[in-house]
Formats: structure tokens, C-alpha cells, sequence
């Protein structure tokens, strides 16, 4: 069972879901049925609100996670590559700007 809070409630309605391409998800035709029923609403503007606001913030807070969960999917996947540089030229690196000190040093003092 789903419970709205008047948050939830008072929230502004949103577009609704849009896929990656901006069309929309879901489509409602709210004409009359081909048996020629009156033409009327199935729920009213309060209760489809709350259901956008509530649905909104269920695809919202989804992305937000994602978003969290790809950033640590894409650092995990850089940690071993940076390791592995730094292992191959790091050692090299450090050694070549050392000699490069100790020899500006060692002129400087003659």
C-alpha cells in the first residue's frame, strides 16, 4: 500500500516520465471507449497529482542512486588502470627527478 504524505501531495505535477529520447513513457487516451461511454476522468486532479508527485520522486531518487552507482563503477574500473601506470612509471619518474635535484644541488654547491 502506497501512503502520501502532504508533501508528496503538494508537490507541483511534474511533466511526467520521459524516456531517454524525451517521448513519453506511458501514454493515457482519455476519449470515450469504443462501447460509447461518456467521456470522464477515472481519477480526479488530486489523486492523478499525487500519484505524479509520488512516481516523480520514486524516478528521482532512482537516478540519484544510479548516478552514485556509476560514479563507483567508474572508479572502480580507473583504480586498476591508475595502478597499473603508476607501477610501470612511477619508480622511473621519481628516480629521474631525484638525480635531477641531487645534480642541481651538487652544482650549486661547487
Amino acid at each position: 500500500m502506497l501512503d502520501l504524505t502532504e508533501a508528496m501531495t503538494a508537490a507541483p505535477r511534474a511533466e511526467g516520465f520521459r524516456t531517454i529520447d524525451a517521448r513519453p513513457d506511458v501514454m493515457f487516451d482519455e476519449r470515450a471507449s469504443p462501447m460509447g461511454a461518456p467521456d470522464r476522468m477515472l481519477l480526479s486532479n488530486a489523486a492523478s497529482a499525487a500519484v505524479d508527485s509520488a512516481f516523480n520522486t520514486l524516478a528521482h531518487t532512482i537516478l540519484v542512486q544510479n548516478a552514485r552507482t556509476l560514479e563507483d563503477l567508474v572508479r572502480e574500473m580507473l583504480r586498476p588502470m591508475l595502478k597499473g601506470w603508476l607501477d610501470d612509471n612511477l619508480p622511473k619518474l621519481v628516480e629521474r627527478l631525484v638525480r635531477a635535484e641531487i645534480e642541481r644541488v651538487s652544482r650549486g654547491r661547487s
